[in-house]
């Protein structure tokens, strides 16, 4: 399959661009970084538009995007509490009311988590599905998504450009170093946010 992906690309290029990126926002396992890096390459080794590449990519993460954003406006939050209850999705830790309190938080945070979301391994492509649930504006959901995906393709098509013959190997690095900072950054939230609260009840 990798070797097939990047054949796609090396024979159309743009419309391979577009197309892959979609698929991947569809389905995460799909690896960005080596599509977006492969494509920054074959920018240099071509003379593609750099221009060009980033506009068929972002195009392909939004209607990637837009795709899982109407799925998640036809799952209702009941009926994911409903499967949540199950044995088995409890013994992962899931408790009830937590999905509410997940909403609650997404309500409130929803620009910034779908912008921050766009540039965060995996759950870039997921976060499109509680902006669906959460009923967040459409257009604003299509703008965030444009600004944070721009972002993403670009700094990963660049990396591909510059790292030459080494492009996969930089693509991982870069990968890597996302989720770890993705990492570090979740839990400073959750002790900040675990500071507050204990200021707050102890006021």
């Amino acid at each position: 399959m990798h070797d097939a992906m990047l054949q796609f690309l090396t024979d159309f290029s743009y419309l391979a661009m577009f197309a892959l990126i979609m698929i991947e926002n569809l389905f995460p396992p799909i690896p960005s970084e080596v599509i977006l890096t492969f494509g920054g390459f074959l920018i240099a080794q071509m003379h593609l538009s750099f221009s060009a590449m980033l506009i068929c990519s972002t195009l392909g993460a939004v209607v990637g995007a837009i795709a899982l954003y109407w799925i998640g406006t036809l799952i209702s939050v009941d009926r994911l509490e409903h499967w949540l209850n199950h044995k088995w999705v409890k013994r992962l830790g899931f408790k009830p009311g937590d999905i509410q309190k997940t909403f609650g938080w997404f309500e409130k945070y929803e620009a910034k988590a779908v912008l921050i979301g766009r540039c965060i391994p995996v759950v870039r492509s997921l976060i499109s599905i509680p902006a669906g649930m959460n009923r967040m504006p459409f257009m604003q959901f299509v703008i965030y998504t444009v600004v944070g995906s721009a972002v993403w393709n670009t700094i990963l098509l660049l990396i591909g450009r510059f790292a030459g013959a080494s492009w996969e190997h930089a693509g991982a690095v870069f990968y890597d170093g996302a989720k770890i900072v993705a990492g570090i950054a979740l839990v400073a939230f959750v002790i900040y946010k675990f500071v507050i609260k204990r200021k707050k009840d102890a006021e």
